[in-house]
């Protein structure tokens, strides 16, 4: 599921954490789970694919944990992080002499991988030439270093992860059919938050605890709301946003604020055939209402003088930079609507 589970439990975690919570309850991660499994102890290259934030890095740890070679190092190359010019020397290593300021020689982090698991991380984003580069790895279990005379030989187990679908890639001509074919050997498929709702309480509980402790605050309650809320939630950051929602509940310690920065209910739902579901507080409905009903004062005040802001602010009686702040904050159908008004360059 993820080390931020996502950013503390991406890059952050010397443990891992436990596979209940790694995994909670749904189908779909109970399956992945017994996959994991059963291939951590074949020495194949796995390709893990799933949205951004979905937890595939700590997938990728657990590969490793479980596997043979988990008494080696785990090497993690984040692809769209290094630059182009520099992905193929952190890779692969370079001599003395190889090019100008290679005043030393360097091992690349396939070498230093060796006897451990190698894991690249949006592989998609790796320059083509390079991708040929790899697949000799992959086949022959050897590469060169940069400037070398010759191949070096390493036990490196391959794991891969991408937000991208490789195959469509693949169709572009963006990424080498038969690089694909060495990576898919197992294609793990992790799932989106929205699709595992049962699993969330345990992930907030979770989260809950590593922040509260993390920065010694005193833990907070979960309310029957806020998790209600937080599962009916479409988390398009996944559990990465979950984690960072409840970091910020922990420092902040007020839901409303979360529900309000996470735009649980847009103003433009609370019409006539509104129902109450029990899942939000008077405050932040009354608080929503509010600004729903300013949105519409501020559109038809616009509409009557033409667009004319500063003639609008002068007739609500508001000052011109309290208008931009409204129109800013207005809710998403009245912004598409301001965004498709007449130039107002002439204010």
């Amino acid at each position: 599921m993820a080390a931020s589970i996502a950013s503390a439990l991406l890059s952050n975690f010397q443990s891992l954490p436990s596979e209940e919570i790694i995994f909670g309850s749904s189908r779909q991660m109970l399956e992945l789970r017994s996959q994991i499994h059963k291939v951590a102890n074949a020495d194949v290259p796995v390709l893990i694919q799933g949205e951004s934030g979905t937890g595939k890095d700590i997938m990728a740890r657990l590969i490793h944990s479980l596997s043979p070679l988990k008494s080696g190092p785990f090497v993690k190359v984040n692809c769209p992080a290094i630059p182009g010019t520099l992905i193929e020397s952190e890779l692969f290593g370079y001599e003395r002499g190889a090019f100008t300021g290679a005043y030393g020689t360097k091992p690349g982090r396939i070498e230093l991988a060796n006897s451990g698991s190698l894991f690249l991380d949006e592989i998609s984003e790796l320059d083509f030439p390079l991708q040929s580069k790899l697949l000799q790895l992959l086949q022959d279990g050897q590469f060169c270093r940069i400037g070398g005379q010759k191949d070096t030989k390493v036990e490196v187990r391959v794991i891969c992860a991408t937000n991208r679908s490789l195959e469509a890639e693949v169709e572009k001509g963006k990424f080498r059919q038969d690089l694909f074919y060495r990576i898919n050997v197992v294609n793990l498929q992790v799932p989106p938050l929205r699709e595992r709702s049962a699993d969330i309480p345990a992930l907030m509980k979770y989260f809950l605890d590593l922040y509260s402790d993390k920065y010694n605050c005193a833990t907070r309650q979960l309310s029957p709301q806020m998790i209600a809320t937080f599962q009916r939630y479409h988390w398009p950051g996944n559990i990465r946003e979950l984690e960072n929602s409840i970091r910020r509940f922990v420092i902040l310690g007020d839901q409303e604020i979360l529900f309000g920065e996470m735009k649980i209910q847009r103003p433009d739902t609370l019409g006539d055939d509104f129902v109450y579901d029990g899942s939000m507080s008077l405050k932040l409905l009354s608080r929503q209402a509010v600004r729903q009903l300013e949105s519409k004062i501020i559109l038809n005040a616009l509409k009557a003088h033409r667009w004319n802001r500063k003639q609008t602010a002068r007739a609500l009686n508001i000052s011109y930079r309290a208008l931009l702040y409204k129109l800013k904050e207005a809710g998403a159908v009245e912004a598409l609507r301001f965004s498709e008004m007449p130039s107002l360059e002439g204010d």
